[in-house]
């Protein structure tokens, strides 16, 4: 296994290297983050020689160093490196230290990042019967809730209580006052998500535009320029347009610093530096987000991240 996942990473340095994008070593600590409401960070502290602590954070994803990278150099990068996230369990599909493979091509926009992603598995797959073979089947997530939950997704999100009322004639036993985002995420998980395992390597397009995240909208104004991949009912990837418009990456990191400061568990501070490499003309381009970890798991046929780790028990 330590072979196996050490040739599977030489293979993506490979594929990268050969099409000229720049690998990145960015920091692991942070002494601030982009606001996410959907994740829980670890905190520590750094100890400076007046026996003074400063608190730092360790990141979940390297996303907050790759874009400062980008809008300086307007560059295609790569990176692999370690990321944390708290408040998952460990073993099946989670672990709170994990590989992230993530990647940004300037000039390109989600469909592009698609086709890379199919490349990139292609590469990898030479020579062996895989399962995870492109090209990916697609399906948007309009479709996805037609099929599988059986209800329009956007309609009933436009209606007071529509939502839940869909989740509680599919038997979800709902706390009160849930906002639309979270409705939505737990008839994903409960209705649609089981389905995907019966499907093989597939790409649901175009999420909600009430979900927040960093992705351009599409012009019909519902949707936005994102795809997650799903292999098993796992998903693999997480792909955006990333937003450009420094006023509407601001909007989101108030947005998403007041749920933050709300709810999280563990609070930080917030990188009030980010939105401003936006306003001196970010290049167009597109990211990808992809769990490795999972990735050897997929490749190499096991059912548990545990069983892909690079350590023994």
């Amino acid at each position: 296994m330590l072979q196996e996942r050490a040739e599977i990473i030489r293979q993506i340095r490979s594929f990268f290297n050969d099409k000229k994008y720049l690998e990145l070593d960015t920091p692991l600590l942070s002494e601030a983050l982009i606001p996410e409401s959907c994740l829980e960070v670890f905190e520590t502290q750094r100890i400076i020689p007046n026996g003074k602590t400063l608190p730092y954070w360790l990141i979940p994803s390297p996303e907050i160093w790759m874009k400062k990278i980008i809008a300086r150099h307007k560059v295609s990068v790569f990176q692999i490196c370690k990321c944390f996230r708290n408040g998952e369990s460990s073993g099946f599909l989670h672990n709170p230290e994990f590989t992230m493979l993530e990647y940004y091509t300037v000039n390109a926009d989600y469909m592009d990042s698609l086709k890379l992603t199919e490349e990139l598995f292609s590469f990898m797959a030479q020579g062996k019967n895989s399962s995870l073979h492109p090209p990916f089947m697609r399906l948007t997530i309009f479709d996805a809730f037609k099929t599988y939950a059986g209800f329009d997704l956007f309609a009933s999100a436009q209606k007071p209580g529509g939502l839940e009322k869909e989740a509680r004639s599919m038997g979800l036993d709902l706390p009160p006052n849930l906002d639309t985002a979270t409705l939505y995420d737990l008839i994903f998980i409960h209705c649609v998500e089981p389905e995907l395992k019966k499907l093989g390597p597939i790409a649901l397009l175009d999420y909600p535009a009430f979900v927040p995240c960093l992705a351009k909208k599409n012009p019909d104004g519902k949707t936005v320029q994102r795809w997650e991949l799903y292999f098993n009912g796992i998903e693999l990837a997480n792909c955006y347009s990333e937003e450009t418009d420094a006023k509407l990456v601001h909007d989101f990191f108030e947005s998403e610093s007041k749920e933050k400061e709300k709810n999280a568990l563990v609070k930080h501070k917030i990188d009030s530096n980010f939105c401003k490499i936006f306003e001196t003309g970010f290049p167009a381009c597109s990211g990808v987000a992809l769990g490795l970890d999972r990735l050897i798991m997929a490749i190499t046929g096991k059912t548990s991240i545990d069983s892909v780790l690079p350590i023994e028990e």
